[in-house]
């Protein structure tokens, strides 16, 4: 009779583990790589936001507050005892997140649709339809928002339709304004609304869509009750997708706001440039991070949260 193993000397190891162990130092290069081109110049910033302006740029490494406090605060230059709210930093964040938040929800109107007809078309059909939707993004995005710019200037074709058809008697103010923003950015992110949209249709069970028809409930019904929460992961991605890049944006809002029109990345650019003030800056920077990881986590359990849903 065989003798039992020895309970004190406990499980003879794994050789094949063992020898699979060291496996994890071939990710050592992406390591360094993330740590030196991601996490160092976000570093960086981060300590630069908490230094004191050089006079002709640059910081001084003296520790200072001073550039958080004028993301929200401002003083009298008379009397710095006087503190007040910083009204124009203030007005920046609120347009940056309005238009930002109206740029993803005109995206998902127009994008429902768009993924809805791609969805339903033939199989052999439907890369062609994607491959369409993915053109914009073979051209370069400045070439794109000056495009939208010939749309809405003075003698553009908008204005040259509405002058010509007797609807307005001259030419409107469209450029330089919000709304040419909104157009702009609703534009260049629409299909990273569509393709996430598209993917969750495809995955979609048709066949609940007919049972709903057969229980005699409305058009209205059936989008409400059973395609729209069977596509919610795909708003969700989508709206992450198109929020995230529309609050950092530079080129579209610096294009067609024309300087007047200011978002967040035109003000960290600007205290990087003309105003001198790299820990303002910096510390407008992190302030945008900040929103950019709440969105995030607002992904993370939207979509953990419908996982949890489906697995009860």
């Amino acid at each position: 009779m065989a003798t039992p193993p020895d309970s004190a000397t406990g499980p003879e190891p794994d050789p094949q583990k063992e020898s699979h162990g060291w496996k994890w130092l071939l990710s050592t290069p992406a390591l360094l790589v993330l740590l030196v081109a991601a996490s160092g110049p976000l570093m960086i910033v981060a300590v630069y936001s908490f230094l004191s302006p050089g006079n002709v740029g640059g910081v001084e490494w003296d520790f200072s507050g001073d550039g958080w406090f004028r993301v929200f605060f401002s003083r009298d230059i008379f009397d710095p005892e006087n503190v007040s709210w910083n009204w124009a930093n203030l007005n920046v964040f609120w347009r940056t997140i309005s238009l930002s938040l109206q740029t993803t929800l005109i995206c998902a109107v127009l994008g429902f649709p768009t993924a809805w007809f791609i969805a339903t078309r033939p199989p052999e059909r439907r890369a062609l339809w994607l491959f369409l939707i993915t053109i914009p993004f073979w051209t370069n995005l400045l070439i794109r928002t000056f495009a939208i710019q010939e749309l809405l200037r003075g003698n553009g074709l908008i204005n040259t339709i509405l002058v010509a058809t007797g609807i307005v008697d001259e030419p409107l103010q469209l450029l330089f304004s919000n709304f040419a923003i909104l157009l702009g950015m609703a534009y260049v992110f629409l299909p990273l609304m569509v393709l996430p949209l598209y993917a969750a249709m495809d995955k979609l069970d048709f066949r609940l869509v007919e049972a709903g028809y057969d229980l005699y409930a409305s058009r209205v019904r059936v989008l409400w009750h059973v395609i729209l929460p069977l596509v919610k992961p795909g708003f969700v991605a989508g709206s992450i997708l198109v929020f995230i890049p529309s609050i950092g944006a530079y080129v579209t809002p610096r294009v067609l706001g024309g300087g007047r029109t200011m978002m967040l990345g035109n003000l960290i650019a600007l205290q990087f440039g003309q105003g001198r003030n790299w820990p303002l800056g910096a510390a407008l920077a992190m302030v945008l991070l900040i929103i950019v990881m709440a969105a995030l986590v607002f992904y993370l359990r939207a979509v953990n949260g419908e996982e949890g849903k489906r697995r009860g």
